[in-house]
């Protein structure tokens, strides 16, 4: 028994130390010394007969057998973390991880009404700022997560689509005099720019054939959110997520001058690992939050695929 104690903490070790690539990281997580960890390390070796990382000076990489190993642990001690987690915290529960922007245009919109009809399933939200959505179920303390994303994951992860993205124009109604504009008259538009690579107006234009007009000028946000703030405030036109801008439209502080909407190809899905023990509440969020989605059908907008 003893022994097994000891092959378990030294593969905890070895897990560590595979995700950080360092033994000095996995020895602070740890509360062990650098050379605990490397004396851990050392006995997995030896005890399955073949090396698991290539040493070169300071820096680790992973061996084949070590990446094969580092995989399946990665899994198994999650398992092991859900289960403990389960008798430490509220197991009804959920950790809910997502993007500022959607949080601030509808999420919280939906989770509140969520409240009211679930009293037996809590949300507690991490509202978080991602260049890039992503989640890593494994070292973030969350048991789900909504991204925008391709629909792509890993084999296990579960991935619902909440809602396409279809990016559109918008300003202030009192922006553009001409209510049916010609594409033309974006030269002599400032553009705002919710992300810093430009992408939205990009991928846009060049689904209308107007990738000829220019949009290295204008104001660069890092957030959806801050661009649609600085149209509403008229300061120039904005792409925007359609459905995170409905209300806004709806309102009347902001109008669509053009009615092509894009469909990037990207959507909103709300995460989870399989194996997750709280995939039933998850269900039930997802398919209230399914709901909560505000229809797209309009006779004035033409939907376009990319």
């Amino acid at each position: 028994m003893s022994e097994r104690i000891q092959a378990l903490h030294a593969l905890r070790a070895f897990e560590v130390a595979s995700r950080y690539g360092s033994f000095t990281r996995a020895a602070e997580e740890l509360a062990l010394t650098q050379g605990a960890v490397s004396h851990h390390i050392k006995t997995l070796e030896s005890m399955f007969g073949c090396s698991l990382f290539e040493r070169r000076g300071p820096k680790l990489r992973l061996t084949e057998h070590g990446r094969l190993l580092a995989q399946e642990l990665k899994v198994g001690f999650k398992i092991i973390e859900n289960a403990c987690a389960l008798l430490r915290q509220d197991r009804y529960g959920l950790r809910l991880k997502a993007p500022s922007t959607l949080t601030v245009r509808w999420l919280l919109r939906a989770l509140d009404g969520f409240k009211k009809v679930e009293n037996s399933c809590s949300v507690q939200l991490s509202s978080v700022w991602m260049d890039i959505d992503s989640v890593d179920f494994y070292s973030e303390p969350y048991d789900c997560a909504i991204l925008l994303a391709n629909g792509r994951f890993p084999a296990d992860v579960e991935g619902f689509k909440l809602f396409d993205e279809w990016l559109i124009p918008v300003c202030h109604p009192d922006y553009l005099q001409d209510p049916n504009p010609d594409l033309a008259i974006l030269s002599q538009c400032d553009f705002l720019h919710p992300s810093t690579d430009r992408r939205d107006w990009r991928r846009w234009l060049a689904r209308m054939d107007a990738l000829h007009i220019s949009i290295d000028q204008g104001q660069v946000f890092d957030t959806l959110d801050q661009g649609i703030s600085a149209a509403q405030q008229g300061l120039g036109i904005s792409v925007v997520d359609l459905v995170l801008a409905s209300a806004d439209v709806a309102a009347g502080r902001l109008v669509m001058p053009f009615k092509h909407a894009v469909a990037t190809g990207d959507g909103y899905y709300m995460t989870w690992l399989k194996a997750s023990p709280k995939a039933r509440q998850m269900l039930r969020l997802r398919d209230f939050l399914l709901a909560q989605v505000p229809p797209l059908v309009s006779k004035e907008i033409n939907y376009l695929y990319g």
